[in-house]
């Protein structure tokens, strides 16, 4: 019996091994890695400023007559993220004409200077809403740009194409890893320094990312010949977007998911300060949007996970119902710890639904309208979080939080049903792109020798 141990544990092993491996596959392109490592540690400093940014408000609003807390929790939340909503269908069209490594590079500099300007007038006492609500609208032009950017740079990293839903994935992973550890760090950080601290180290951060960008090798991209005016290319876009019924679909599901989440995460610092014990909210509130990002986490590595796209409709709708149940689990939870799970339940949800729509995207859209549709996908993701910030202000002043939360839970479900129901006809849409790319490859055999059938036939 002894001898049969290592006998059985060493296919295990190596089974383990190549599951690894096969999890972590587009990590074999070198720009790739670069990618990975540069952002993943930025992302981090990224959310030690939300984390931080938005305590800050909640301090500051207490010596605010005109708002309520939740009220400026959603104007600045707003302003950060409008301008997305505003500019990124114009910006995917400049992003498909230019080069998007350059932008990258550009859009990251101006962000590590966005935050050096939060940590310098924060570290002096001096610091005011409306100086963050300015701040937050330059970070959100920045956005405009860096977000479909990183969508569609995405493509270039890879040298095999069946590589990029897998570095879709990792992107979420890597983006949800630094949600784990950014506002669980945060709250520390605030509770023991201050939110200065968290902008400061950001600001350093984008270094990280500057560097890896600039040592990337990359092949010089394929420049698709524009006959038409940058309005003409928009239009085009645009009718591909909202006129592709599987397309819009995702997109949809997408705006949905992403309003009904803001809600949430716009009052979850006024969640916090409630059941934290005094002197404990900041740290209350930076364990719990760490929460989200366990269970962030956990859905995009269930994601790398999946051998092929197909099915993933399915799962997209599962997800969107998962992430509305837990928002509604959480308003009736009665202690801390199972706000935690419920938050984790959240985050698993919110991350799926969005990283498979983007995974989906990607796959169907010729490289061509990349840009314009990856814009799309940011105005539909944050594009719609300030509207739901909005309404997060309005309805917790009208309803109550735990009422406005339970409400956006409730309208995920709504989504998540409609998007079940509708999938049967979305998938015949979708069929013959799979086919014509190879995704469906016993299909394409099928046809292949049908048609060999048919002329043999005639002959």
């Amino acid at each position: 019996m002894a001898s049969a141990t290592p006998e059985t544990s060493a296919p295990l092993t190596a089974s383990t091994e190549e599951g690894l491996k096969f999890m972590l596959r587009a990590l074999r392109n070198r720009n790739y890695r670069l990618y990975f490592t540069g952002q993943g540690l930025s992302l981090i400093g990224t959310w030690l400023t939300t984390t931080a940014t938005s305590w800050l408000v909640l301090r500051l609003s207490h010596g605010s007559t005109l708002f309520t807390a939740a009220a400026l929790l959603g104007l600045v939340r707003f302003a950060a993220q409008i301008p997305m909503a505003a500019l990124a269908p114009v910006a995917g069209v400049f992003i498909d004409r230019t080069n998007r490594h350059r932008v990258l590079v550009i859009t990251q500099a101006l962000s590590l200077l966005q935050s050096a300007a939060l940590a310098i007038p924060t570290f002096l006492g001096n610091i005011t809403i409306g100086y963050v609500i300015a701040l937050s609208v330059f970070q959100g032009l920045v956005n405009a740009f860096d977000a479909p950017a990183r969508q569609a740079f995405a493509v270039e990293l890879v040298e095999d194409r069946a590589d990029l839903p897998n570095a879709i994935a990792l992107n979420s992973t890597m983006f949800n890893g630094a949600r784990l550890i950014g506002p669980a760090l945060g709250g520390l950080i605030i509770a023991a320094v201050g939110e200065a601290a968290c902008f400061t180290i950001d600001a350093v951060s984008y270094f990280a990312v500057l560097i890896a960008l600039l040592m990337m090798r990359l092949r010089p991209r394929i420049v698709y010949p524009h006959h038409n005016s940058p309005w003409k290319d928009l239009r085009e876009g645009f009718a591909y977007a909202a006129g592709f019924p599987p397309v819009r679909a995702l997109l949809l599901i997408a705006a949905l998911v992403s309003f009904m989440l803001s809600i949430y995460q716009t009052l979850l610092p006024i969640f916090a300060s409630q059941a934290a014990a005094p002197g404990h909210g900041a740290t209350v509130f930076g364990f719990l949007g760490a929460a989200g990002g366990v269970g962030a986490l956990a859905g995009a590595v269930y994601l790398t996970s999946r051998r092929t796209v197909v099915g993933l409709g399915r799962v997209i709708a599962l997800a969107a119902a998962l992430a509305g149940v837990g928002l509604i689990a959480f308003t009736v939870s009665l202690s801390l710890p199972l706000m935690y799970l419920t938050s984790i339940a959240a985050g698993f949800g919110m991350i799926v639904t969005f990283a498979a729509c983007n995974t989906l995207l990607q796959t169907l859209v010729d490289d061509h309208l990349r840009g314009r549709l990856m814009a799309f996908f940011v105005v539909a993701v944050m594009g719609a979080a300030p509207l739901g910030s909005l309404a997060a202000g309005w309805l917790s002043d009208h309803l109550g939080e735990s009422r406005a939360v339970a409400l956006a839970g409730a309208t995920c479900v709504v989504g998540a049903v409609l998007l079940l129901i509708s999938l049967p006809s979305l998938r015949t849409m979708v069929r013959p792109i799979f086919v014509k790319k190879g995704i469906l490859p016993e299909m394409a055999e099928g046809l292949a020798a049908a048609d060999r059938r048919h002329d043999a036939d005639q002959s």
